[in-house]
């Protein structure tokens, strides 16, 4: 019961947050707000929602990591990133779009709480190929939505009244710069979660690596990012064509983890 009542703290905490920088952004002062007392008013559902995820994740002195944990996870480190990234970028006003989905995400294991127990937690191994992993997903999330935005900006630039909420992104060049540096990291940590995988299969997942369906899609992204990093080396890719790329590794990536997660939790209740 207590920890019902801290996550729903913590998601009025979200959406009150979430409504401030919604309506700074239609004024255009979305990044300002976010360099103000708002910005650092953030760190307190952030510190409370991370409080939630440790409770919900080691429950039992074990090591939970089911997909509403693992959701809250993913938009809990996203949602860490924006904040430090604000600092370097003036990106600030974009955790508009990431405080709706903490506010409802963060509930989630409260309310609907499932179990995924992991073995072989406190070997390094295991340790590192999760770490890698979550960061990636969260970086991968970021460079989904800048990715979208990106689309929404280049298809209004030439329409004489474009949304205020779009007027206050930062320059489009800024924008894409900002999503390749997120797309290397993340391929750099996607490389070392799928190598830690295949190479210590038996130390984290305590069975010999076999080749599924998680193992392709999750293979399958590697390469859509691969490509796409290559053809923004070699021939600047950019714009529409980048877009394209990040949305499709995107999905593969989800189908990857969360897509088998959902099935076997969800519809299977295994």
């Amino acid at each position: 019961m207590p920890n019902v009542i801290l996550s729903l703290f913590t998601f009025v905490a979200y959406a009150v947050l979430a409504v401030s920088f919604w309506r700074a952004n239609a004024r255009g002062e979305g990044d300002v707000l976010s360099r103000g007392a708002a910005g650092h008013l953030v760190l307190i559902p952030l510190a409370l929602h991370g409080y939630l995820l440790a409770q919900d994740v080691f429950a039992g002195g074990g090591f939970n990591l089911s997909m509403t944990n693992a959701l809250s996870m993913i938009i809990w480190l996203t949602l860490m990133v924006y904040w430090i990234a604000r600092f370097f970028y003036p990106i600030g006003g974009l955790q508009a779009l990431v405080l709706p989905l903490a506010a409802v995400i963060v509930l989630l294991p409260e309310f609907f709480p499932t179990a995924h127990q992991l073995e072989n937690t406190g070997l390094l191994a295991f340790k590192a190929h999760i770490t890698a992993a979550m960061l990636a997903y969260s970086l991968f999330t970021i460079a989904m939505l800048h990715a979208v935005l990106i689309s929404q900006v280049e298809s209004r630039l030439h329409h004489a009244m474009m949304p205020r909420v779009l007027q206050s992104l930062p320059p489009l060049m800024t924008m894409e710069n900002l999503l390749f540096r997120m797309i290397g990291i993340g391929f750099v940590l996607l490389t070392l979660t799928l190598a830690s995988g295949v190479v210590f299969s038996e130390q984290i997942f305590g069975k010999v690596w076999q080749f599924n369906h998680k193992v392709l899609f999750g293979f399958v992204s590697w390469g859509v990012f691969a490509v796409l990093l290559w053809g923004h080396h070699f021939y600047g890719w950019r714009g529409r064509i980048a877009v394209r790329w990040t949305v499709s590794g995107f999905v593969f990536l989800l189908l990857a983890y969360l897509g088998s997660k959902f099935v076997l939790e969800v519809l299977l209740q295994r």
